[in-house]
């Protein structure tokens, strides 16, 4: 069950998160099947099958949100609003107005929606009250926002803020790859993208290619920067670090693997591993990263 991707923020300092606390508050907002009308409906589920909304052990918390968001077209609608809109242009004698026009677009969508094929997805919250970190495993922003959203409806006073580092992520990710030297416990992989500052935005990716040091520094020299560059930390950890200072493909090593599979009994005992052992790894894991890229400032919104 390790998380993929890490939308990274932080828990305020003042944050006390109690389970039976969290519990109640995210219980309002519990994932209700939509109606013959919803379009989109959101809500939390419990993150195993036999817990309630809140997942934890040692401190480590795991919220699960479930979308579910009916496919309709909008070619589909155009096509039945035109077939509608014929209709009654035989029965009034005259072709249907914009305003008109509208409401029957309106009608239609009302009228296909109960028919509409219905997607799920399941977004996965860390929150480490230990270590004070917020990783959504998302890998779009969109997704991300949707989960802080209903947090915030659930959660008064908003307990999560914004992760702030004194390098930014393209300079320290540039710097890395002039010097052909990570950061203690880092090692380089073989992905990197390049990104020019300039108007032109050109960009140059190198993929499962390892990058001469000295032709990065003609790019750099060029006026571009590291926008994506893949990492390893300490043997044990792969992913791509953004200019964003988003975390992407995270994949345990076979190290790890090995202590998963080692793990494993039943359902129940594999959660209750893979989480201890991802949470584990990786607050290590950005705990190194942060100091790789200098401490957290305050936030200054």
């Amino acid at each position: 069950m390790w998380f993929k991707n890490l939308k990274l923020y932080r828990l305020a300092p003042e944050a006390k998160l109690t389970i039976a606390d969290l519990e109640a508050a995210l219980e309002p907002l519990a994932f209700r099947p939509g109606g013959s009308q919803d379009s989109q409906v959101s809500g939390w589920l419990p993150p195993r099958e036999d817990s309630g909304l809140v997942y934890a052990q040692h401190g480590q918390i795991l919220l699960r949100l479930q979308t579910e968001k009916k496919l309709l077209p909008a070619t589909v609608i155009n096509q039945a609003s035109k077939a509608r809109a014929l209709q009654i242009e035989e029965q009034q004698g005259y072709k249907p107005g914009r305003k008109q026009m509208k409401e029957i677009k309106e009608q239609m969508t009302m009228e296909l929606l109960p028919r509409a094929f219905v997607i799920a997805h399941d977004t996965r919250i860390w929150l480490d009250t230990v270590n004070h970190w917020v990783a959504i495993d998302a890998a779009a922003n969109a997704r991300s926002d949707e989960v802080l959203g209903l947090l915030a409806k659930s959660l008064t006073p908003f307990p999560i803020v914004p992760l702030h580092t004194d390098l930014a992520p393209a300079s320290a990710m540039t710097l890395w790859l002039s010097e052909n030297e990570a950061p203690a416990g880092f090692t380089i992989d073989q992905d990197t993208e390049l990104r020019s500052t300039g108007e032109s935005r050109a960009t140059v990716r190198y993929v499962r290619q390892s990058v001469d040091a000295d032709e990065v520094r003609r790019h750099i020299d060029a006026g571009k920067q590291c926008t994506r560059l893949a990492l390893t930390w300490n043997d044990r950890v792969s992913f791509v670090l953004t200019d964003n200072l988003d975390i992407k493909r995270v994949a345990p090593l076979d190290v790890l693997k090995e202590h998963q599979d080692a793990q494993a009994a039943n359902e129940a005992e594999r959660l209750d591993a893979d989480f201890a052992l991802m949470t584990g790894e990786l607050a290590r894991l950005l705990d190194d990263l942060v100091a790789a890229l200098g401490e957290i400032k305050a936030d200054k919104s």
